[in-house]
């Protein structure tokens, strides 16, 4: 939100599509301008299911009604740490000089370079919006996790905290039964 605002100060709009419903809402409490939007797609999400999200973004860029296309998402790391990302989609970075080959050849494609470029481009957005997706799956699933075992052991912590004053408040109660039974006897 904060990054939205610094663009939006510098007078540079800032559209958005989102995935989920929380991201929706969120967003659209600070009345953030929405290309598109994804729902329901589940805890099993598809390639399919994004198609659309991705393709309204890829066309926005290709019709030059946005310069640049971002994804936000949260990496998965391990159980314990996720990590908030924003990752630079379109245009694509430069590689480095170092993964360019020294070696040039020249190949015939089928269909030509250009269409096949677009449609391998397409592909790998589209999987690159899927790994997002997934990774912030595994994020809410780890998170879940971390909290029901943080629960588990709360409650097994209040169990035990109080099956100690149970046991206590029984043991007075026998001690003040035999001690009534021992009173009574030696009044008699």
């Amino acid at each position: 939100v904060k990054s939205m605002q610094d663009w939006e100060q510098k007078n540079i709009p800032v559209e958005l599509c989102t995935i989920g419903k929380k991201a929706e809402n969120f967003l659209s409490r600070f009345g953030a301008n929405l290309l598109a939007s994804v729902k329901d797609i589940g805890d099993a999400p598809t390639v399919e299911n994004l198609i659309g999200a991705v393709k309204i973004m890829l066309d926005a860029y290709v019709y030059k009604k946005v310069d640049k296309v971002f994804i936000v998402y949260n990496e998965f790391i391990n159980t314990m740490t996720q990590q908030p990302v924003i990752e630079q989609l379109l245009p694509l970075p430069k590689g480095d000089s170092a993964t360019t080959s020294r070696f040039s050849w020249d190949y015939i494609y089928e269909p030509g370079p250009e269409e096949l470029l677009d449609v391998l481009l397409q592909r790998y957005i589209e999987s690159l919006v899927y790994q997002a997706v997934i990774d912030n799956l595994a994020c809410e699933q780890a998170a879940r996790m971390v909290a029901m075992k943080s629960a588990s052991d709360n409650a097994g912590d209040i169990i035990d905290e109080l099956l100690l004053k149970y046991n206590k408040a029984r043991q007075a109660a026998i001690t003040q039964e035999i001690a009534e039974i021992v009173s009574g006897a030696a009044a008699v």
